[in-house]
């Protein structure tokens, strides 16, 4: 009797080694693919010769290396962080419609940029960063300040009505600077949601971070394993629950404050990949947070791709598309656990 939950588990590690393997090999050819197909088509050849052969004299290879190429290293650091704090936002809520556009926590990081676009317009990329983590935080202790009033406390319905509520407010406000500054269709191309305008220098000041807030949320993900089963059995169990949520509200903060300053408010990927991602894997968050990392990747790379092929030579922005999939994916997600909106 004792055996079966040993053999459980090595099937567990076998299934997510599988399913991480399948999905680091389709992120690679998906990336070729996002690198090669655009307004300008190119070949295979052309763009590994521009990756790993760069010749400065070709047109084409300039191209690949100052457009096509950061814009997908954007797609997987974007997806990727999203993904991630998607997962953690669910486990250590027990929420399973939890994510940071639906949080609130992206119109928080938005008005931040859209405040600094109008009162600091010569800010340098950190500064807009630290401006949208602000932002998120400040979003974040509203909106669980708000969904905890009352007897029942902080329930999911009550979470994510109060994070609906606070992505309106947020999202009339920069609407509002944006009139008032004629900020106009530069903050309305942001906010739509889109990696073209990536830069390598950029990125430069956004890797350490994800890097590091991605090893974190890994090394936390055993005991995001735990408060999943319920913050009882976790205090039982002797979890430092506050801390644990401490700790996963920061790394959410500053993954969504990144992807927030290098893509705009992309909704709905961090609904979508941690539910995919269980049917793959299992409960197991050891499994699902490095799962929704990269299945989170190749779901934005292929998204921008779509973007940019649906209507040649138009491009069709990130978060339209996530938002075409991920509305009615919502709502089916509602519907089956019987949340009440009421």
């Amino acid at each position: 009797m004792q055996q079966l939950p040993a053999k459980q588990q090595l099937r567990g590690r076998a299934r997510f080694t599988l399913y991480m393997l399948a999905g680091a090999v389709l992120l690679v050819l998906m990336s070729a693919a996002s690198i090669s197909f655009g307004a300008a088509d190119m070949s295979l050849s052309t763009a590994w010769g521009a990756v790993f052969h760069f010749d400065p004299n070709l047109t084409e290879h300039n191209i690949i290396q100052t457009l096509r190429f950061p814009r997908t290293v954007a797609d997987v650091i974007v997806g990727c962080s999203l993904a991630i704090c998607g997962a953690l936002m669910q486990g250590t809520t027990r929420n399973p419609l939890a994510d940071s556009g639906l949080m609130g926590i992206s119109s928080g990081a938005t008005f931040a940029i859209a405040a600094c676009m109008a009162y600091f317009p010569g800010r340098t990329y950190g500064q807009t960063m630290l401006f949208a983590c602000m932002g998120a935080a400040v979003a974040t202790g509203i909106t669980y300040s708000i969904a905890s009033i009352g007897k029942r406390g902080m329930t999911p319905q009550r979470l994510v009505l109060a994070g609906i509520s606070i992505s309106m407010l947020f999202g009339a406000f920069s609407q509002y600077i944006s009139i008032k500054y004629h900020l106009g269709q530069a903050l309305a191309f942001w906010t739509a949601g889109g990696t073209a305008n990536a830069k390598w220098s950029e990125l430069a000041i956004v890797a350490p971070i994800f890097l590091i807030a991605t090893l974190a949320a890994i090394v936390l993900s055993p005991s995001v394993t735990v408060m999943s089963l319920g913050e009882d059995v976790a205090t039982g169990l002797g979890l430092k629950t506050g801390l644990i949520k401490g700790v996963s509200t920061i790394i959410v903060l500053l993954l969504t404050g990144l992807s927030v300053v290098v893509v705009g408010p992309v909704g709905f990927v961090g609904l979508i990949t941690p539910h995919i991602v269980r049917h793959l894997v299992g409960v197991d968050y050891r499994y699902i947070i490095p799962a929704s990392g990269v299945y989170g990747a190749l779901l934005t790379v292929f998204a921008d791709l779509m973007g940019r092929l649906i209507n040649k030579p138009y491009e069709t922005p990130l978060g339209i598309i996530f938002a075409v999939v991920g509305v009615p994916y919502f709502l089916y997600l509602a519907r089956k656990q019987r949340r009440e909106f009421e």
